[in-house]
């Protein structure tokens, strides 16, 4: 482990990608609090923090994998690019619900390169990266495969899964964390199409 903790983000990745998970621990551990913070300051709700916080990961873990991630500039700002299209991609879903809008955030973020809005390949790797998940929920068990379904499908936030399944929060949170183990393990082994 403290081998792993002295490598560069990208050595990491390699890693990863290749199936060594405690390379991602590390990643993980070594972003979670910037990725964390950047989400809480554009949608200043803890609630809303945590769903796109897991979704950015969950992404991330499937594009690794799935041999989808470009090693051109931070890791950093490619995780904080995920997080602020999921926000901007919701935000612009429904102006009825109380998630962030555009004008809520601040001009320089949104004007910020590394951040700029969707490209081409952003909708095709999302479009396959929801491709790819779907393939492998067959194999989860159902508790796991509902919360995957329930979040990423259906577009209900972590509170409104836990009601629909008469859970606590930090149940479904639970559930999603270990159907995304489960998901990082059969990513190892699945071959996964090419964005043609």
């Amino acid at each position: 482990m403290n081998t792993l903790s002295a490598m560069t983000d990208h050595e990491l990745v390699k890693l990863y990608e290749e199936g060594n998970d405690s390379a991602f621990d590390i990643l993980l551990e070594r972003h979670k609090n910037y990725i964390y913070s950047y989400i809480m300051f554009l949608v200043k709700d803890s609630d809303e923090a945590n769903d796109f916080f897991q979704e950015t990961f969950s992404r991330a873990i499937v594009a690794i994998r799935s041999h989808r991630y470009q090693t051109n500039g931070k890791f950093s700002a490619w995780l904080a690019r995920i997080a602020h299209n999921l926000v901007i991609d919701k935000s612009r879903e429904s102006e009825t619900t109380k998630t962030v809008r555009e004008n809520q955030i601040k001009p320089k973020v949104l004007n910020s390169l590394c951040l700029s809005e969707t490209t081409h390949e952003d909708k095709i790797i999302d479009r396959q990266t929801r491709k790819d998940i779907r393939r492998m929920l067959d194999y989860l068990p159902e508790t796991q495969r509902e919360v995957i379904l329930l979040r990423f499908y259906d577009d209900l936030s972590f509170k409104e899964i836990a009601q629909k399944t008469g859970v606590s929060i930090n149940t479904a949170l639970g559930r999603m964390r270990y159907a995304l183990i489960n998901l990082r393990k059969l990513t190892r082994q699945w071959k996964f199409s090419q964005v043609g």
